[in-house]
């Protein structure tokens, strides 16, 4: 826990600093925000007669520090929205709070739903089905990004376990690495283990995009059913936003997001995060005794060795806002972690003392600049993960869930003896050029190139051949992209990808035919494929926007897929790329039903053909998942979300999607004739769920600027098949998911103070994501956050 100490002394540390960096003088601060209660960015804040402004920030937060005391007239204007001027009496050395909330300029409202937009609501206009997520507004939760996603509509998070364990992520019937994630654009497929998104607090992103199905060129990648970018607060300002939460199975995280912009664009920027928890949580299994072989059914019994822990620092130093860089920063990501292993594929497997551990050290540096030449602008990223990972299993034991063991003589292990460490040696180099043709027409090009080099050795094995046969793998996938913007009402993208890989390993064979006689030899393959798409996107009214795209996308096998992640992961070289044509219509629909009564509604249609579509199976013995390309895959289905507010007083959605991933293979090996699989629905995968959501916002409870916020949140899940329903076996192994969260949040001071309780899972519902792999019962915890900003 020594990094836990040094985290939490940095905490410490930052909030002094900012305490010193607020300069004594009239203070002036705020929130702006429109009538609905959507937060402002970017409004203006002015002292009439004076030169002294500023701007708000992501949460509609501003500050203007040293101010004269006395009467003054501050105005606050925002695009799209009628001025406001507010007289205030300032005092030496004291702050004065003003919160103001601003009506749009027309009462129509399909004009408002084109002027004075959010950050958020802007992404979500774009021509692709793309959902916007405004993370501010879940800083005071204890979530972490992968459930904030697991309530996004077509969106599934399954997990093997509680904090930290292995996720699948589903977008829409496509998981796992058929979609891309991106941190400010950047693909983060290299990180490593101490980098994922069920251990990034939310706390690290203002907003996360949502992109199914196709995806912008300028998030250049080889994602075949959509994307999902993070975007962090790292543009230029001070600002501290710190907080710990405690809770359940002895959980504990900790964040401090940080940054220093001064007057001469030197800029600093800071964020770290720390996550610990036991993970002993109760499961209900079937366990045999280890010794008399007496067995028990149903054993509520809790997780004994899956404790889990990591720590993680991001730190970039660089200048902004120069007339040769509006962005020039170089960094260093460093992080750790340590995750005991507590089952296999299946909860039949127990395991005690098998544990992973690994750390990333990754230089980094980022580029950016609008308008280099006039119209040109250029951003360039790269880093490389000089980390490490290592598999420890020596133990020569064999668990049950009652914590018994038998105690093997001789060199052994509990599942596979291993000291193994080794290396990635993964490195990204990101280039992205846009130019404006004209007022109305854009040309992008964008180039991703990925190295990978796994090596490594172990100490109990320090001559196998095993260790230095090659893993290496190189991809570069070059997009180019063209934009029309007819109008403010219709605008179109069309673009094409270029898709590149070239592998080399190392097989094993048979040179002799004798029984154990095995030798190596060293092979290579490669793949290039061209893939193109569209999107389009037309308002019939200003308030009523329909968008079409399609794509022929392409995914190239990942490196984990191709050798194995070296826990519960087999490795298979054999993977073929996946190819499919992606096919989506949707709408978005805002109205007024009363003044104060606004409802929002919005769908999409989607149809995909995927061809060697590549989906987990157990192996051979049931251990460990393998990948495997399935000859051909359609699901045509859709989601839909509907949202209703009521002044700032109340808010409350609800969403569904529907999914029918169908095998389309019609002849396959093994069987003559038509294949009795074909048509069948892909098992398991979740194919009907969904979310409702509601919360209530009371106003100036204990004071002027506090909010009390009571909310509620439903997951549900419908029954779906372990296997191949056409086989007869097993077909509603998992069973129905209903989840039950609530929440209490309280907020000081418009925001700079923050208490929150959250109960996750209330009723102790049984919840299974992956082969029936149990999931934390229920749940409580607290957190604690403080945010400052300049």
């Amino acid at each position: 826990m020594q990094n836990s100490k040094i985290l939490h002394a940095g905490l410490l540390c930052l909030l002094a600093c900012s305490a010193w960096a607020q300069q004594p003088g009239s203070i002036l601060s705020g929130t702006v925000r429109a009538d609905d209660g959507d937060v402002l960015p970017g409004a203006s804040v002015s002292v009439a007669n004076t030169s002294r402004g500023t701007f708000a920030d992501a949460r509609g937060a501003f500050q203007l520090e040293n101010l004269t005391a006395g009467r003054h007239t501050v105005v606050i204007s925002y695009v799209g929205y009628q001025k406001v001027s507010r007289v205030v009496h300032l005092h030496d050395g004291e702050s004065t709070r003003l919160s103001v909330s601003l009506k749009p300029e027309h009462t129509d409202l399909d004009a408002v739903a084109v002027i004075g937009r959010s950050e958020a609501k802007e992404v979500n206009r774009q021509a692709f089905n793309v959902t916007a997520i405004d993370a501010s507004k879940l800083h005071n939760s204890t979530l972490d990004l992968s459930h904030a996603l697991d309530r996004v509509s077509g969106v599934r998070v399954r997990e093997t376990g509680g904090v930290g364990s292995s996720f699948n992520f589903s977008l829409n019937g496509f998981s796992g690495r058929q979609v891309k994630f991106f941190l400010d654009g950047v693909p983060i497929d290299n990180f490593g283990s101490s980098f994922q998104i069920n251990n990034i607090p939310i706390n690290l992103a203002e907003r996360v995009d949502v992109y199914k199905g196709v995806v912008p060129i300028w998030l250049g990648s080889d994602a075949l059913g959509g994307a999902v970018n993070i975007v962090t607060g790292n543009r230029p300002r001070t600002y501290v936003d710190a907080s710990y939460s405690y809770g359940s199975f002895n959980t504990h995280r900790s964040t401090v997001n940080a940054g220093i912009t001064t007057k001469s664009g030197f800029t600093f920027q800071l964020n770290a995060f720390q996550n610990y928890s036991d993970n002993n949580y109760w499961v209900t299994v079937d366990v045999a005794d280890i010794n008399t072989g007496e067995y028990f059914r149903q054993q509520r019994v809790r997780r004994f060795h899956d404790t889990y822990r990591n720590e993680t620092v991001i730190a970039n130093v660089g200048v902004t806002g120069k007339r040769w860089a509006d962005k020039l920063l170089v960094g260093i990501t460093l992080g750790q972690n340590r995750a005991e292993i507590q089952t296999g594929a299946r909860m039949v497997s127990v395991f005690g003392n098998w544990y992973r551990r690994g750390n990333i050290v990754m230089p980094s540096f980022r580029y950016q600049k609008d308008n280099l030449v006039k119209g040109l602008s250029v951003r360039l990223t790269g880093n490389f993960n000089l980390g490490q990972e290592q598999n420890v299993d020596t133990v020569y034991r064999r668990y049950n869930w009652f914590q018994q063991y038998i105690q093997y003589n001789g060199p052994g292990a509990e599942r596979e003896r291993s000291l193994y460490k080794f290396r990635n040696n993964n490195g990204l180099l990101t280039a992205n050029v846009n130019y404006q043709l004209s007022e109305k027409q854009s040309l992008s090009v964008n180039n991703v190139y990925n190295t990978f080099n796994r090596t490594g050795a172990d100490e109990l094995q320090p001559g196998s051949e095993r260790y230095e046969q090659p893993r290496v793998t190189t991809k570069n996938v070059l997009g180019v992209g063209y934009k029309y913007d007819y109008s403010d009402r219709w605008n179109t993208s069309i673009f094409g990808k270029h898709y590149a890989q070239h592998n080399k390993y190392g097989m094993t064979y048979n040179p002799s035919g004798n029984y154990g006689d095995q030798a190596y030899m060293t092979q290579r393959n490669a793949f290039t494929a061209l893939g193109y798409g569209v999107a389009t996107s037309y308002f019939l009214r200003k308030n009523l926007q329909l968008k079409a795209s399609y794509e022929k996308s392409y995914r190239l096998p990942e490196t984990e897929e191709l050798y194995g992640d070296l826990i519960n992961l087999e490795g298979n070289i054999n993977l073929k790329a996946e190819s499919s044509n992606n096919y989506n219509l949707g709408f978005s629909y805002q109205t007024s039903l009363h003044r104060d009564h606004r409802l929002n509604v919005s769908g999409n249609v989607l149809y995909r053909d995927a061809r060697g579509f590549i989906r987990p199976r157990l192996n051979t013995n049931q251990t460990k998942q393998v990948m495997d390309n399935l000859a051909d895959v359609t699901n045509l289905g859709f989601d839909g979300e509907v949202r209703y507010s009521y002044k700032q007083l109340v808010s409350a959605g609800v969403n569904m999607t529907y999914q029918n991933l169908r095998n389309n293979t019609q002849f396959e090996a093994g069987y003559t004739g038509q294949s009795p699989l074909y048509r069948d629905r892909i098992p398991n995968m979740p194919f009907l769920f969904g979310n409702a959501d509601a919360s209530l916002f009371l106003r100036n409870v204990g004071g002027p600027g506090n909010t009390l916020t009571v909310g509620y949140n439903l997951l549900y899940v419908h029954a779906y098949y372990l296997y191949w329903p056409s086989l007869g076996q097993d077909k509603l192994d998992i069973p129905q998911q209903l989840s039950h969260d609530v929440n209490i949040v309280y907020a000081l001071g418009n925001g700079k103070y923050n208490i929150g309780l959250e109960c996750k899972n209330l009723l102790d519902a049984r919840l299974y994501d992956n082969f029936s792999l149990q999931k934390p019962s229920r749940g409580f915890y607290g957190k604690l956050r403080y945010y400052f900003s300049n």
